[in-house]
C-alpha cells in the first residue's frame, strides 16, 4: 500500500474543503484536499446564491469568471399569487456559476500551497493512540495510507468520515429538505432579482425558487419536506407552467435545523454540510461554510505549530464559530420553525404585510400569537424591507 504524509487532509473539494485548504496552506501547513468526484465543482450541489461577506472571507474579489449576475432584491409570493418585494440587506447578493467557482477556489488553494487529488475516496480514518492520525484512501483502484496530524472533514451531508470518527452526523426527514434544480433556458424574470414562491400545493415544507443568471437563463427549484411528493415531482409541476427549457438537472439534500452536536474530536474537525454549517431559514450554506472553514483552516494551523490536536484544543474551533455564527443560525433556526408553522393563509397575511407594511392584516394571525409571541421575526421583517 502506498503512503504519503501531511500536516492535514481535507476530505471534500467544495467551498468548505478548499477553503480550509486555503487558509491551512496560507498559514504554512503541507496540506492534501481529496475530492471523490473526477471534476472539483460538479455536479452542481446548490442553487448557486451566496452574499459578498463570502468574498470578505475569502480574500478574494468577485470575478466575471464565476459571477452570473449581481442580486439586488427579492419578490417573495404567497400562496394565493400575492407577492412582497425585498430591495437590498439580507437579499443582496450574487449569482454564481458554482463549477466554475469551485474549481477556482480549489485553483487558489493550490497556488497556496494545497496538494489536492481527484477522483480519490475515504475508505476509513486511522487511528492512533486514540485519535484520528490520517486516512485511508482509494485513488484509481489503488489503496493510499496518508498519515496527517489532523484531518478535517467536508464530506457533506452525513458525513462518512466524521461518522466513522465517532461523531454524531446522522439527519432526519424532519431536519432535512430534499432539493431539485433546473437550470433552464428562456425563463423571463429581472436579471437582479430572485424570486420566490411558499404554499403547501407547490413547495410543502419549503419553497420554490428562480435565481436569475442572465440572458434568460436561470436556476428554478424546488426545497420540500414532504410524504406526498418528490421535490422533482413538485419540479416538474411548477416548471410545466414555464415556457423554458431545461438543460439540467442536479439533486440534493440540505440539512435545515441548525449544527449538528459536536464538529471536532481528536485529531479531526468538521465543516461545511457536514456539520450542518446551513442557514436554516434559507438553506443558503456558502457565506456560512466559507466562514466557518477558514476557521477551521486556521485553528490548523495553530494547533500543529503547538503540537496538540488534541479534542481539547481543537474545541477551540467550534468556540470560535458559534461566537461569530453560532447566534445567527439560532436565530435562523427560530424562524424556520416559525415558517413551518404557518398556514397557507397565514403565509397570505405575511405577504399583505411584506407589500403593504400593513400591521392590522399581520395582527390577525392570533392563531399563534404572532405578534405577541415573535417580535423579533417581525423585527426582521422591518430591517430587510
Amino acid at each position: 500500500m502506498e503512503k504519503m504524509r501531511y500536516d492535514v487532509v481535507v476530505v471534500g473539494g467544495r467551498v468548505g474543503g478548499s477553503t480550509a485548504s486555503l487558509f491551512a496552506s496560507k498559514n504554512g501547513l503541507d496540506v492534501l484536499m481529496v475530492e471523490k468526484n473526477q471534476e472539483i465543482g460538479t455536479p452542481v450541489q446548490c442553487a448557486e446564491a451566496t452574499s459578498s461577506s463570502t468574498f470578505k472571507t475569502l480574500e478574494m474579489k468577485p470575478s466575471p469568471k464565476y459571477v452570473c449576475t449581481e442580486i439586488k432584491g427579492a419578490d417573495v409570493y404567497s400562496p394565493d399569487g400575492n407577492h412582497g418585494h425585498l430591495e437590498g440587506g439580507y437579499a443582496e447578493g450574487f449569482i454564481l456559476e458554482r463549477k466554475v467557482f469551485d474549481k477556482q477556489l480549489a485553483i487558489e488553494s493550490a497556488k497556496a500551497g494545497t496538494d489536492i487529488m481527484v477522483k480519490t475516496t475515504v475508505k476509513n480514518p486511522i487511528h492512533k493512540n486514540g485519535k484520528i492520525s490520517g486516512v485511508v484512501a482509494e485513488h484509481m483502484g489503488h489503496a493510499i495510507e496518508i498519515e496527517a496530524d489532523l484531518v478535517i472533514a467536508a464530506d457533506g451531508i452525513e458525513s462518512q468520515v466524521a461518522k466513522m470518527a465517532g461523531l454524531n452526523t446522522h439527519q432526519t426527514p424532519k431536519s432535512l429538505c430534499s432539493c431539485a434544480q433546473y437550470e433552464m433556458v428562456g425563463v423571463e424574470c429581472d436579471p437582479n432579482y430572485l424570486q420566490f414562491y411558499f404554499g403547501e400545493k407547490i413547495a410543502p415544507g419549503g419553497y420554490v425558487w428562480i435565481f436569475p443568471k442572465g440572458d434568460n437563463i436561470a436556476n428554478v427549484g424546488v426545497g420540500v419536506r414532504s410524504d406526498t411528493g418528490t421535490a422533482y415531482s413538485f419540479l416538474k409541476k411548477f416548471t410545466a407552467n414555464l415556457n423554458a427549457t431545461p438543460v439540467e438537472l442536479n439533486m440534493g439534500g440540505v440539512p435545515v435545523y441548525g449544527p449538528v452536536d459536536k464538529t471536532y474530536a481528536d485529531g479531526l474537525m468538521v465543516v461545511g454540510d457536514a456539520a450542518g454549517q446551513v442557514e436554516p431559514f434559507t438553506g443558503g450554506g456558502i457565506h456560512v461554510t466559507a466562514h466557518c472553514a477558514r476557521i477551521a483552516g486556521e485553528v490548523a494551523a495553530e494547533a500543529i505549530e503547538k503540537g496538540n490536536t488534541s479534542g481539547n484544543f481543537l474545541k477551540k474551533y467550534e468556540k470560535l464559530w458559534k461566537k461569530e455564527v453560532g447566534q445567527d443560525l439560532k436565530q435562523s433556526l427560530k424562524y424556520r420553525k416559525i415558517m413551518d408553522r404557518l398556514s397557507d393563509e397565514e403565509m397570505n397575511i405575511l405577504a399583505k404585510f411584506l407589500k403593504e407594511q400593513d400591521l392590522e392584516s399581520i395582527s390577525k394571525m392570533s392563531v399563534l400569537g404572532f405578534v405577541r409571541d415573535y417580535p423579533q421575526f417581525l423585527k426582521l421583517l422591518k430591517e430587510i424591507l
